[in-house]
């Protein structure tokens, strides 16, 4: 504890603080008026859907978390092929990312009936209820994020105090509980997405289509299930991905700096705890940006896109300048250039998240040619809605590999030597930019979760009948919305490209680990030369030679392969089982407008319950065999090719499974914002054919962008932490 500097106690002050805040924001929001008794009936039928499906979704995961738990504990204690904290370190990381998502989709489903009555009185009350809504989860995510690693930096600390490679023991440990957060995040993403997915699709198909009703008209049974899935899906399934990403950033940026200055004492105690401080100032930098969210009445989607605008780019601003700040009273060794590294990532992220919403929104050429082509039917929407998509890669692509580029350079002072300093200094700076790209995860978060607020606010103002006008001004912050979450998926997914590229080199860390932990008790390793092979001191350089990892090692081409396969697998699987769950949805839906006479005439009241259990149970079955995929590929690829395997599967996953993220996310943004501007009057308006050709466009994008796509990014960091955590039994079996 003494070592400990006075510095590091910002951190758990600030989560406090962050966590004090979402709870102002949530009773706050709590005091506004709910609206009449219609809305508040229809908002308690999707409280109780949401929660209802959470209960399920945790009890699937708990079993599973149990079982990893003692498969853990067995290699920890039995086989003695790993640190002894990782079992709980493991069930941690789960613990906090799944509170993360409750509190948040609690916040979501208490929001969206005040955000509508909001809108009664004026588009600014209703944004900014939505708003500081979301402000909730993404204060939650940072405060519990940093509350988590503050509380195990400090255990870890008092116990290998004095050891001589404590903070290298330390920080590869604190990886792990990232496997615990990666993997709840992916259940809650699949299952979310699914269950969204489902309901939205029933509704769509066989309500707006077939029976010519409108988007969320209280006589299409699946309207409250669609509801309860915005929930599940975007709120809690984006939290937790958030969370795992938040971590990731810093716990691998911080194995970085223990392995980069490891030998310069206090220089590498700076370097480990910076990347914590950077997001702790983050928290309080966020706060101002929430504040600064407001509208005008009457306003255009390019104004409400400016409110929030000004929020997050004031807030990313800040960060900038403090980081300055920050590193140079850290005395960091090269603090300017590491700044610099910082700024690549807050630049990236920023670029990105333009890009996405120049594609998305239909404020901008490209959605709105998606929306002309419904002129000539469905299937041209389609096609131009998969080349936007595809198009739309280029600039994140382009964007990550400069920032990559740039971090790397500006941490080792531009050199390009490729030695063993070079590399690990530079490494540093690429997970020191993904923390630049998330230190002002508050407020980034608190647009993305501001979506399905206000898209269930829009739901509730058209159940209720609450009139034309209000409607308008719910669909203008629903559309905002649309954009808003297209951008965080862009933004989540650009993020975990430079997490995912720091925790790959973490994992070399894991490995030598493991092996010095083997030497240890006895095992010799030699090199293709047939000379002994000591890992103790051993570089970063050394271990890619004694494993061989280059391009004509066939080992390394075929994890590749695998990595790049896992992610196509990983997307048909998901796509899948939306398609399944939507089957019995569109069955159900078309027999209660069969079976119950007087639905389509408002006589008689759907059952909705029947549409929520469908989609929950659909949620439940189909969640399991892609999300337990993503854990065991990298383990047989561990036991059967090795390290170079698993290097090339990484490698492989990061650079498919990034890409095609991006296409999936954009695409399906785009397709839904077409619908959109038709439903605002363009090219015929509501109920024309273009209006259903739209439709069908974005019933084909809505388990793209909320499914399969967001999933990725989840999909290639657990398959990094698996890697990290399964290294001991990789190497065991070398």
């Amino acid at each position: 504890m003494n070592n400990i500097p006075s510095v590091f106690w910002l951190i758990p002050i600030a989560s406090v603080v962050a966590l004090g805040m979402a709870w102002f924001f949530f009773r706050s929001m709590m005091k506004e008026d709910e609206g009449t008794d219609r809305m508040k009936e229809i908002a308690e039928h999707v409280r109780k859907g949401a929660m209802a499906y959470l209960k399920q979704q945790y009890k699937v995961v708990t079993m599973v978390f149990v079982v990893l738990a003692i498969v853990f504990s067995f290699m920890a204690y039995v086989l003695k092929v790993q640190n002894p904290w990782v079992p709980f370190a493991f069930l941690t990381g789960g613990l906090f990312s799944g509170l993360a998502g409750f509190f948040g989709m609690k916040t979501a489903t208490y929001a969206s009936a005040r955000t509508a009555n909001g809108a009664r009185t004026g588009l600014d009350k209703g944004l900014k209820i939505a708003f500081r809504s979301g402000a909730v989860m993404g204060l939650v995510v940072v405060g519990l994020g940093l509350l988590d690693i503050a509380i195990w930096f400090v255990a870890l600390n008092a116990f290998y105090d004095g050891e001589a490679t404590a903070l290298v023991t330390i920080t590869t440990t604190m990886l792990t509980f990232g496997m615990g957060a990666s993997t709840q995040a992916l259940f809650a993403r699949v299952g979310g997405g699914i269950y969204t997915k489902a309901a939205d699709v029933g509704a769509d198909l066989v309500g707006k289509v077939e029976a010519n009703i409108p988007e969320d008209d209280p006589r299409n049974p699946a309207t409250i299930a669609d509801n309860v899935g915005d929930n599940v899906g975007d709120v809690a399934g984006m939290g937790a991905d958030l969370y795992e990403s938040y971590c990731g950033s810093i716990l691998s940026t911080a194995a970085l700096g223990a392995t980069a200055f490891a030998m310069n004492a206090d220089m590498q105690l700076r370097a480990v705890i910076a990347p914590m401080v950077i997001a702790a100032i983050g928290i309080f930098l966020s706060l101002i940006g929430i504040f600064l969210v407001r509208t005008k009445e009457g306003a255009t989607m390019k104004e409400l896109l400016h409110s929030l605008g000004i929020g997050t780019n004031v807030s990313a601003a800040l960060i900038a300048v403090a980081t300055f700040i920050i590193l140079y009273l850290l005395g960091i060794e090269n603090w300017l250039g590491l700044s610099f590294s910082v700024i690549s990532g807050l630049v990236a992220g920023v670029v990105i998240g333009q890009a996405t919403e120049y594609y998305t929104s239909h404020s901008y050429a490209p959605t709105q040619k998606i929306a002309e082509a419904s002129q000539t039917g469905p299937a041209t929407v389609i096609i131009k809605g998969i080349g936007t998509g595809m198009i739309s890669t280029m600039i994140p692509v382009v964007t990550i590999s400069v920032a990559i580029m740039l971090s790397y350079l500006c941490a080792n002072g531009f050199d390009m030597s490729l030695s063993a300093k070079s590399i690990s200094t530079g490494l540093y700076g690429i997970g020191i930019a993904a923390v630049g790209m998330l230190s002002t995860l508050g407020i980034t978060l608190a647009t993305d979760a501001y979506g399905p607020i206000a898209d269930n606010a829009g739901g509730n103002a058209e159940m209720s009948g609450l009139g034309k006008e209000i409607r308008e001004r719910t669909d203008a912050l629903d559309a905002l919305g649309n954009t808003t979450a297209a951008t965080g998926k862009g933004f989540a997914i650009g993020s975990a490209a430079l997490t995912a590229l720091a925790l790959l080199a973490s994992y070399i860390e894991e490995i030598k680990i493991a092996m010095v932990r083997a030497v240890d008790n006895g095992k010799q390793y030699f090199d293709a030369a047939g000379n002994l092979f000591d890992p103790t001191n051993a570089t970063t350089i050394d271990f890619i030679e004694f494993f061989q990892v280059n391009l004509i090692n066939p080992k390394v081409l075929v994890g590749a392969f695998l990595g790049a396969m896992a992610a196509f697998l990983f997307c048909g699987l998901t796509m899948d089982a939306v398609g399944r769950a939507a089957e019995s949805m569109v069955q159900e839906v078309r027999r209660q407008f069969r079976e119950i006479k007087g639905i389509l005439e408002g006589k008689a009241t759907p059952d909705y319950g029947r549409c929520v259990e469908i989609s929950t149970r659909s949620a439940q079955r189909e969640m399991l065999i892609p999300s337990l995929l993503a854990i065991i590929i990298p383990i047989v690829v561990g036991l059967v090719l090795g390290v170079a395997g698993v290097l090339g599967l990484l490698t492989g996953g990061l650079a498919a499974g990034f890409t095609l993220a991006v296409f999936m996310s954009n695409s399906g943004g785009a397709w839904d914002n077409a619908k959109k501007m038709i439903e605002e009057g363009h090219f015929e308006g509501k109920g024309s054919e273009n209006h259903k050709a739209t439709i069908v466009g974005d019933t084909v994008g809505d388990p793209f962008k909320d499914t399969s796509g967001p999933s990725l990014n989840i999909l290639i960091k657990l398959m990094s932490m698996v890697s990290i955590v399964m290294a001991g039994l990789t190497i065991a079996f070398l």
